[in-house]
């Protein structure tokens, strides 16, 4: 079977000009992390962590370094993943002080005695199985410091934008026929400490199984999880449906039912994937043949 890899790096606003090179360099290393992997017959688990690893790397995402800032002005993390042939599903919530959510998420799913963990106990899981950890203002870049400084000096007066690109994601299908699904996030921009967005939400943001597809969403993360998006777009897909069509009717949906914005990757078991958004713009990334949206002949397309 041919493998096949789709990655986002949120929906929102379009990117600012002076922003554009940087995030499509961040998209294309991302791809290239987890094609790597599948074209030497790696897992599609494998793929979409070492994808979104490579998101939460950049600065320009927001997820790990890059994340947006609580209220408090600390970065609290999310993630999910979920293996479509097994149902193995890992996620954590904010979380502080985590380099790499979504490692933390995968070595949740690894140990099997939970599901989802959340803030002072996912951390000391993380430091009892020995992952990475992140001083406190290690996490915070420059421009998101300045996002929320400036909220501060305006008295509140300034808008809480959520307008910037949130949350990153990949779904992936490997040689053997395996789907899997990963999310990351930072979260909203100002959130409260404790918040837990959809990204850290098995069904809202993140969903796959291996006979029907796997999903990644983005946007607001309150209505994404009133409607379990991700969970919603992969139904869709029962009978082969076509997931171009399935992306775009889960979102239909999802501002019938909450009026929320959201974005979403979609890919089904034979390699046939959905983009949609109801934001302004949404970054993806993507390897296409011909007779496929955004048609490419094979070569990687990258577009934020």
């Amino acid at each position: 079977m041919t493998p096949a890899l789709l990655i986002h790096g949120g929906a929102g606003a379009a990117t600012p000009s002076a922003l554009q090179a940087e995030r499509r360099s961040g998209l294309t290393a991302a791809f290239e992390a987890g094609w790597d992997i599948l074209i030497q017959g790696g897992t599609a688990l494998d793929a979409v962590v070492q994808a979104t690893v490579t998101l939460e790397d950049h600065p320009l995402f927001n997820a790990g370094l890059g994340s947006c800032l609580t209220e408090d002005g600390t970065v609290e993390v999310d993630a999910s993943l979920m293996d479509g042939s097994t149902f193995q599903t890992g996620a954590v919530g904010a979380a502080k002080h985590i380099k790499n959510a979504i490692c933390l998420a995968r070595e949740v799913m690894t140990d099997g005695r939970h599901v989802f963990l959340v803030g002072r106990g996912a951390e000391r899981f993380a430091r009892e199985h020995g992952l990475p950890q992140a001083a406190a203002d290690e996490l915070i870049t420059p421009r998101q410091h300045q996002r929320w400084q400036a909220l501060r000096l305006s008295s509140g007066q300034a808008q809480r934008s959520n307008s910037e690109p949130g949350t990153v994601g990949a779904v992936a299908l490997d040689s053997s026929g395996r789907l899997a699904a990963a999310t990351s996030t930072g979260g909203v921009f100002d959130k409260r400490a404790g918040r837990v967005g959809d990204s850290a939400v098995i069904g809202a943001g993140t969903y796959a199984d291996s006979a029907m597809g796997a999903c990644s969403a983005t946007g607001d993360g309150e209505d994404i999880i009133r409607a379990t998006l991700a969970r919603t777009a992969v139904e869709l897909l029962r009978g082969g449906k076509d997931p171009a069509q399935a992306a775009r009717t889960a979102l239909a949906r999802l501002t019938r039912q909450t009026r929320g914005e959201a974005g979403l990757i979609l890919l089904d078991p034979f390699g046939r994937r959905g983009v949609a958004y109801t934001t302004e713009s949404m970054s993806v990334a993507l390897r296409l043949g011909s007779g496929q949206a955004f048609r490419a002949e094979g070569r990687l397309v990258v577009r934020v």
